[in-house]
């Protein structure tokens, strides 16, 4: 559904504003999590996600392969797989500034929850161990072009694996003392370099007083202004070439009001100006 309320705010009509050329390739195919057997109870119906991140895959990797820019829209953050693994497969390793307020970093063997939607950056650093074979282009991010802004809410072993692998982290009392302009700058310059540079905006990011419709809200997350000046950040360095927006849950939501939210932080990202 989040995909749909993020269509249903007008995300198409909103870019084609100020002049970007979209084509809506659909939702890819999903099973129905009532009528599935969640497998695994360390990482809950994983089979049925990996396929449908495969499904995601091939279509970064088409729409790469036509010069085009992905933007790929979830629901929850377990998409991520399918987008980098698509990036990978066409352009090797890259970089991924993740803007969200969990690490998402956790692994089957850690997770307190086995939600695959919060082991999504750990398996595509290659930390999923037997759970990916070779059919996938992982690890897909190298851990040294990772930067993580927004974080609030971390696991213990998230925090360890955070540190232990050198990743570039601004926690929400890190962008309270130096500004989220200068977070926003030191990760571009950190995630810069050869193969793709990636943006995956987590709804949740953002305080839930003006985000509300996301699964895991948390309090105390980036105000309206912060993440429009994020992402026109990201749009003005001309690094990214491929986006992410996710967690939009709008049976949670208020008068569609994340979806909303969504478009226009789109359009920040793509090369909305004031003037």
């Amino acid at each position: 559904m989040g995909p749909s309320a993020i269509r249903y705010a007008g995300l198409e009509e909103r870019l084609r504003s100020i002049g970007v050329d979209c084509r809506d390739w659909g939702n890819v195919e999903t099973a129905v999590q009532e009528a599935t057997d969640e497998h695994d109870p360390r990482a809950r119906y994983l089979p049925e996600i990996k396929a449908a991140c495969q499904r995601v895959s091939r279509l970064v990797a088409l729409a790469l392969d036509e010069g085009s820019t992905p933007l790929v829209l979830g629901g929850d953050h377990s998409v991520a797989m399918g987008t980098l693994n698509g990036l990978a497969g066409r352009s090797g390793s890259g970089g991924v500034l993740w803007i969200d307020a969990h690490g998402d970093i956790n692994t089957p063997d850690d997770s307190p929850s086995g939600n695959v939607h919060g082991m999504p950056l750990a398996a595509v650093l290659g930390l999923g161990g037997e759970l990916f074979d070779d059919s996938w282009s992982f690890p897909a991010v190298d851990p040294a072009r990772v930067a993580m802004v927004g974080l609030r809410s971390l696991d213990q072993p998230e925090r360890e694996r955070i540190r232990s692998l050198g990743i570039r982290a601004y926690t929400m009392s890190d962008i309270d003392r130096i500004g989220i302009e200068r977070a926003i700058r030191e990760s571009l310059s950190h995630i810069a370099g050869s193969g793709f540079v990636h943006v995956s905006l987590d709804l949740d990011a953002l305080d839930p007083e003006i985000a509300p419709g996301v699964g895991t809200p948390v309090q105390g997350g980036l105000s309206y202004r912060e993440a429009h000046l994020a992402l026109e950040l990201v749009a003005e360095s001309g690094l990214a070439g491929s986006f992410e927006l996710v967690e939009v849950n709008p049976i949670l939501d208020r008068e569609n009001a994340t979806a909303l939210l969504a478009v226009e932080l789109a359009a920040s990202a793509l090369g909305k100006t004031i003037l």
